[in-house]
């Protein structure tokens, strides 16, 4: 009787995502590394990031995971040591196009000691490998008219849309 109390337990668990999924919700995943295609700061370098995603978007427009996008190393970004954007997702909505959005908050580490908590941000991708996936970065409140920035003066941080360059983006 354990036995089957446990593996009960256990296909509850494990059937949760997808039985959110079968009430109208939607899960995205994914991760690699994305490019801009350009030289967003003027350094000389195609900017990109590193980048992953596990959320689950239920039909209520509530929504629970988690996001990160790191530009270091190989992919910096204004000169910056770091720049990292990771965070709790609290809202998504499906765009009726084959792209989803989510949003929440989170940190934004730049990586010179400088760290922000509770930063909004906002992301919209679309499924797909390598040159098929993208998504799009806005720093909510934060970063206006800084280089990469595509809309200023609005207080936002609008990174361009970035294309997967290696790995991929899920909806399903």
């Amino acid at each position: 009787m354990k036995r089957f109390m446990l593996l009960l337990a256990v296909m509850a668990i494990t059937l949760l995502p997808l039985s959110a999924v079968a009430q109208g919700g939607i899960r995205v995943t994914g991760g690699g590394t994305g490019t801009f295609s350009a030289d967003l700061d003027g350094d000389g370098d195609i900017d990109g990031s590193q980048f992953g995603m596990g959320v689950t978007i239920r039909a209520d427009g509530s929504a629970q995971g988690h996001f990160l996008c790191l530009m270091a190393g190989r992919s910096d970004i204004l000169g910056l040591p770091i720049m990292a954007v990771q965070g709790q997702v609290t809202e998504g909505s499906d765009n009726g196009d084959g792209s989803v959005t989510f949003s929440g908050s989170g940190t934004v580490n730049l990586g010179n000691g400088q760290i922000f908590t509770s930063v909004p941000f906002t992301v919209t991708v679309t499924p797909g490998d390598p040159e098929v996936g993208t998504l799009q970065l806005t720093v909510i409140g934060a970063f206006d008219d800084v280089p990469g920035d595509t809309v200023t003066g609005n207080g936002n941080y609008d990174l361009p849309i970035e294309t997967v360059s290696s790995g991929r983006i899920e909806i399903h």
